[in-house]
Parts: structure tokens; C-alpha cells; sequence
């Protein structure tokens, strides 16, 4: 008898999880009853990442005129950045692209004979899972529910004026004043975008910089960017309520200010989608913010139950959740396991310019006490950065004193998301300064930066000597 497997959420963990388990010749059952691919595709990732790269265009317009494109009366000075952006047909390309990858991830469940049921699910017991009233009895379970946005009571949304970033696809017109509260990487990220799109935007900031949790040197090029494009950053600031007025809105900080706009969108945070649904009766142990708490492979306090991503608190990433499904099921399923290791784990801002990271920070390093040098060069430095015009990042490495083994790197600049790769090798598999500054690189290419930002510090040499 196969080996029964029960997966509660859709998104990357159930079902990149799914996929592992049936290859593995297990029993499946999917619940999920929002739609397959979970926020991720249906109201983070896909649909955010497409405005983002609306949005982004409108800094390759505005390069035109360097580049010597001319409008057509000849002129070297025309605004670009005047094209009008059709919000409509924004979010329904949007809307159409979400669609497209739901009903693809359906397609590849059917093809795998995986069922999928369309309910809300809850746990009887540690072997036993109730979806539309019926009892599934599994060998396994993974719970896989994700997150949802934070709401503040005295800030709650309206679907209209007052938003969520699940909400802003509903919009039908550009937010004439967009109030972003929350400066994080999803208030950053809607704040730079809606700025580019045309919309004024005021982004209120708890710290004096946007991206406290990024490397401060990126984060203070994407502060300055923003203001650069005139978007209006007020920091030491926390908003203390928000109401609409109707026709607008009306921020009030804790310190008694007032900020008056269009639009406000919410992005304070996420809390874990495990209300109700059983566990404290399955006998798993949640912590004070209601994250179900996982080892290293993703197992729960209940055995032969396991949970993977944001409901789990390890690491808000789309890639993090389908790397902890995939270890639940080589676990529960007897194959070989790696632990997840989060110092590998590759993650990218998408602002313009992006910020990728991997490996430990500056910060990290200095606590541990640990050895290193930096390498640091301008992207404008590049021949190809020249040709296309990017006169803005930087790629920086963190490489051992000793060993010369590369601890870290950080890219900000244009497609950084695309440039980490080659940095995220070297740190998962050890590689030292030296490796990645002897492999070829295209020339002229942006890559090319790496290459020798990692040369400059040749000099570190690791135990083999090498």
C-alpha cells in the first residue's frame, strides 16, 4: 500500500512537496481552497513582481535620450516618462498572468495524479485531516498555509481607500497620493513601483532609513534613488491610524502629524494562517506569534507532521517554502535529506535598483567575530553598465581573512536578482575568491564586475593553498 500523504496549502511548499512525494510513489491529497499556487502566485509574488516590471520600464524610457534615441521632431529632451500607464489594463494583464500559472500548476497536479480538493481543511488528529466533511487519513501530513497581511485596528482596510497589497489589483486608476505605511521589503518595493508608474508617494518609515533589514549600504542607495525621483520618505515615523475621508485619506503619526492622500496602502507585516485549523487538538506546538515551529526538516512537534513556509516563520520566501516542502517529503518518505540552510538562501528586493543578498551580512560577521575583508566596485565602473546606460550599484563581497572562502555578497543594480547566482554557488559550496575570480566571464558583461571585485582579493588564500 503506498504511503498516504496529506498536504494542507497550495502554494510553492504543498506543491513543489506534492510533486516530490508522488515521484516518490506516495498517495496524494492537495487541500487548498483559494486557488493553487497559494500568495505567492495569487496575490504576492507574480502579481507584484509583474507592476514592478511595468514600473521598471519607465526607467528604461527615461535612458533614451543618453542613448541617443531622439523623439520624432528630433529632439534629445523628450519625456518619456509622460507615457500614461492604463491601471485597468495593468491589473488585468495582472489578473490574466495569475490565471495562466494557477491553472499551469493545476495541470502538472492532474498529470501527476494528485488530488486536489477545494475546501478549508483541519486536523482531527496527527494521522487524520477533515476537508468538506470528509476524514483523510494520512501516514504524513505538511501543512503548508502561509501568511496573510497584518492589519492594525485602528488602520483597517477598506478594499477602496485603505488598502492591502492583496488588494491594489482591484484598482482600476493610478492612486493620485499613494501613503505607503511600512518601509520593509513589500512597502519599498509598492513605493518605488507606484512612483515610477507616475503615482505621488509618501512612505512612512518607523526608522530614518527605508530597508533596516538590508545591508546598509544598499539600502542607503535605494533611499536615495527614491528621493531622487521625488518620493517623499518620512522617517522616525509610525502611523498611529488611518481613515478615509471619502475621497482620499488621512495618516495620523504618533507624534501628532497629519498626512493627507488618495491612497493608503498597509504593509506592516504578515501573521501565520494557522488559526482554526486544529492543531493545538494534532498536538503542535506554535510560538508566541502563532508560527508553527520546525526543525531543521521541517518536522512539527507532532510526529509525522511537518509544515513548510511563511506559516512557519523560518523565511518569508516563495523559494524557502518549496525547499522545506521538498525536505518534508524526503523526510516522511525515507529518501536522503539535507537540512535547510539558511545561510545560502539567495534573496532579492525588488526595487529599482534591486538589492540581492546571500550568505552572511557585514552586521552578521562582526558579531561572530569572524575574519574578513571587502571587495567593493561601482557598476558604473562596468563597459557594459555604460552601453545600457546604468550609472547606478555596486557588487560587494565578503571573503575570509584566512581561507579567502567567500561569506557573503551583496548586488545592488539593475537584474541584481539575476547577477547573485554565481555568488549564491560560491557560498553554498564553499568556493573561495580565488575560484570564482578564475572562471570566464562574458566580455562586455555585468558579470564582469564580479569577476573582479572577487579578484581584488586574490591575496586571501585557503588552506589547500590554492
Amino acid at each position: 500500500m503506498a504511503t498516504r500523504i496529506v498536504i494542507i496549502g497550495g502554494g510553492p511548499g504543498g506543491y513543489e512537496a506534492a510533486l516530490v512525494a508522488v515521484k516518490e510513489g506516495a498517495e496524494v491529497t492537495l487541500i487548498e481552497r483559494q486557488g493553487l499556487g497559494g500568495n505567492a502566485v495569487l496575490t504576492d509574488v507574480v502579481p507584484s513582481k509583474t507592476i514592478i516590471a511595468t514600473a521598471e520600464w519607465r526607467t528604461i524610457a527615461d535612458r533614451a535620450p543618453q542613448l541617443g534615441i531622439r523623439d520624432t521632431d528630433g529632439s534629445d529632451s523628450a519625456e518619456f516618462s509622460e507615457h500614461i500607464v492604463d491601471m485597468a489594463a495593468v491589473n488585468a494583464r495582472i489578473r490574466k498572468l495569475v490565471l495562466k500559472q494557477s491553472h499551469d500548476i493545476a495541470t502538472r497536479m492532474a498529470q501527476n495524479d494528485i488530488r486536489v480538493i477545494d475546501a478549508r481543511a483541519r486536523l482531527v488528529s496527527p494521522t487524520q485531516v477533515e476537508a468538506d466533511g470528509e476524514i483523510i487519513e494520512a501516514d504524513a501530513i505538511l501543512i503548508a498555509t502561509g501568511a496573510r497581511p497584518r492589519l492594525l485596528p485602528s488602520a483597517q482596510p477598506d478594499g477602496e481607500r485603505i488598502l492591502t497589497w492583496t488588494q491594489l489589483y482591484d484598482l482600476t486608476g493610478l492612486p493620485e497620493h499613494l501613503i505607503v505605511v511600512g518601509s520593509g521589503v513589500t512597502g519599498a518595493e509598492f513605493a518605488g513601483a507606484y512612483r515610477l508608474l507616475g503615482s505621488e508617494v509618501t512612505l512612512i518609515s518607523s526608522g530614518e532609513r527605508v530597508l533596516a533589514g538590508q545591508d546598509p549600504e544598499a539600502a542607503q542607495l535605494v533611499q536615495e534613488v527614491f528621493a531622487s525621483r521625488g518620493m517623499n520618505v518620512v522617517g522616525g515615523a509610525r502611523a498611529q491610524a488611518v481613515e478615509s475621508t471619502g475621497d482620499g485619506v488621512r495618516v495620523t503619526l504618533a507624534d501628532g502629524r497629519v498626512v493627507e492622500g488618495s491612497h493608503c496602502l498597509m504593509a506592516v507585516g504578515s501573521v501565520p494562517n494557522t488559526q482554526d485549523m486544529g492543531l493545538e487538538e494534532a498536538g503542535i506546538e506554535v510560538d508566541d506569534r502563532g508560527y508553527i515551529r520546525v526543525d531543521r526538516v521541517s518536522r512539527t512537534s507532532a510526529r509525522g507532521v511537518y509544515a513548510a513556509g511563511d506559516c512557519t516563520g523560518v523565511f518569508p520566501l516563495a523559494s524557502v517554502a518549496a525547499t522545506q516542502g521538498r525536505i518534508a517529503m524526503a523526510h516522511a518518505l525515507g529518501d536522503a535529506v539535507q537540512p535547510i540552510e539558511l545561510r545560502h538562501v539567495s534573496s532579492n528586493v525588488f526595487t529599482t535598483p534591486e538589492i540581492a543578498s546571500v550568505g552572511s551580512t557585514e552586521a552578521e560577521l562582526i558579531e561572530r567575530g569572524i575574519f574578513y575583508e571587502v571587495s567593493k566596485l561601482e557598476l558604473a565602473r562596468n563597459p557594459r553598465a555604460k552601453m545600457l546606460g546604468i550609472d547606478t550599484g555596486f557588487v560587494k563581497i565578503f571573503g575570509h581573512t584566512v581561507t579567502g572562502q567567500i561569506l557573503g555578497a551583496v548586488i545592488t543594480g539593475s537584474r541584481a536578482s539575476e547577477h547573485i547566482f554565481p555568488l549564491s554557488l560560491a557560498v553554498a559550496h564553499h568556493l573561495t575568491v580565488d575560484d570564482v575570480a578564475s572562471a570566464f566571464t562574458v566580455y562586455p558583461s555585468l558579470s564582469g564586475t564580479t569577476s573582479e571585485v572577487a579578484r581584488r582579493l586574490h591575496h586571501m588564500q585557503d588552506p589547500q593553498g590554492r
